[in-house]
C-alpha cells in the first residue's frame, strides 16, 4: 500500500513539471503527421502479402476508436507493390520516422541529455520506425489472422487432436501474448531512444505504467467518444480528425508521462 502511494505521489509530482506541458504536444503533432503514412504502409505490406484489406479494416475497428480508425481507414489503398508504391514506401517509411524521432528528441529532453549527431539520430528514428512496423504487422497476423490460419490448420488435418490442443492454446495465450509484445516494444523504445545508454531494467516501471494505462486509457476514451461526446456540434465536418488529434495527444502524454517514470527511477537509483 505503501510504495502504490509513493508511486501516484511520484506520477503526481511529474505532471506538475513544465515539460509536461509542451513534450507531449510536440509528440503527438510529428506521431500524427507519422500516423497516416504509416498506416498506409503497413496496408501496402498487407497486400503486398495478399493479406486483405478488410482484416486491417476489422483490427483497427478492434483496436482504435471507432471515429478514429475510420478516418485512417480512408488511407489504406490496398495496392500491392509497383515501382510507384516502392517510391511511396520509402518516402512514407521516412516521414513516418518522424515521430520517432520526435521520441528520441523528448527522451533527451526527459534525461537532460545532449542530443547528437542528426545523422545519428535519424539512422536510429528509422530503425525505431522499422520496429513499430513489425510489431503492428505482428499483431495483424496474430490475433486477427490467427483464427483464420487454426480453421485452415484443422481443415487440413481433419481436426487433428494435437492441433486442436495447439488451437486451444492459443486462444488463451493470444492476446496475452499481444499485451506483453506490445510491452517489450515500449520498453525497448524507451530503452534505445535515449541518445545515451540507459539500462534496460530501469525502463520496467515506465514499461508497464505506460502499456496498462494505453489499453485502459483507449477504452474509456472510446466509450466517452460513443456516449457523451458530441465533437461534431463544434467542429463539423472536421469532427473526426479532432477526435484522432486528441486520442494521440492522450497516449503521447501517457508515453511522456512513462519516460518521466523511468528517468525519476534511474537517477534515484544512481543516487543511491
Amino acid at each position: 500500500m505503501e510504495q502504490a502511494r509513493t508511486f501516484f505521489h511520484k506520477v503526481f509530482s511529474i505532471i506538475k513539471r513544465p515539460e509536461m506541458r509542451i513534450l507531449p504536444g510536440q509528440l503527438a503533432f510529428f506521431f500524427v503527421l507519422s500516423l497516416v503514412p504509416l498506416i498506409a504502409l503497413v496496408g501496402t505490406i498487407a497486400a503486398s502479402f495478399n493479406i486483405s484489406v478488410s482484416s486491417l479494416e476489422e483490427a483497427m475497428k478492434v483496436a482504435l476508436p471507432v471515429d478514429i480508425s475510420n478516418t485512417l481507414l480512408t488511407y489504406v489503398s490496398g495496392k500491392g507493390l509497383n515501382f510507384n508504391i516502392i517510391i511511396f514506401f520509402l518516402s512514407a517509411f521516412i516521414l513516418a520516422s518522424n515521430g520517432c524521432h520526435s521520441m528520441i528528441i523528448t527522451s533527451n529532453e526527459i534525461y537532460k541529455i545532449e542530443c547528437s549527431q542528426v545523422l545519428k539520430r535519424r539512422m536510429k528514428a528509422i530503425l525505431m520506425t522499422f520496429i513499430l512496423v513489425l510489431l503492428v504487422v505482428f499483431l495483424l497476423i496474430v490475433p486477427v489472422y490467427g483464427d483464420s490460419i487454426l480453421s485452415l490448420a484443422l481443415s487440413y488435418t481433419r481436426n487433428d487432436p494435437r492441433v486442436m490442443f495447439l488451437g486451444t492454446i492459443y486462444q488463451i495465450l493470444k492476446y496475452p501474448v499481444s499485451i506483453i509484445l506490445i510491452y517489450l516494444n515500449i520498453k525497448l523504445l524507451y530503452t534505445i531512444a535515449p541518445d545515451k545508454s540507459i539500462k534496460a531494467h530501469t525502463t520496467t516501471y515506465g514499461a508497464i505504467f505506460t502499456t496498462i494505462t494505453w489499453v485502459i486509457a483507449t477504452e474509456i476514451y472510446s466509450f466517452y467518444v460513443a456516449t457523451f461526446a458530441n465533437y461534431d456540434i463544434f467542429y463539423g465536418s472536421i469532427s473526426s480528425i479532432i477526435i484522432l488529434l486528441v486520442w494521440v495527444y492522450l497516449l503521447s502524454y501517457i508515453f511522456v508521462l512513462g519516460m518521466a517514470i523511468n528517468a525519476g527511477d534511474r537517477n534515484t537509483k544512481e543516487i543511491n
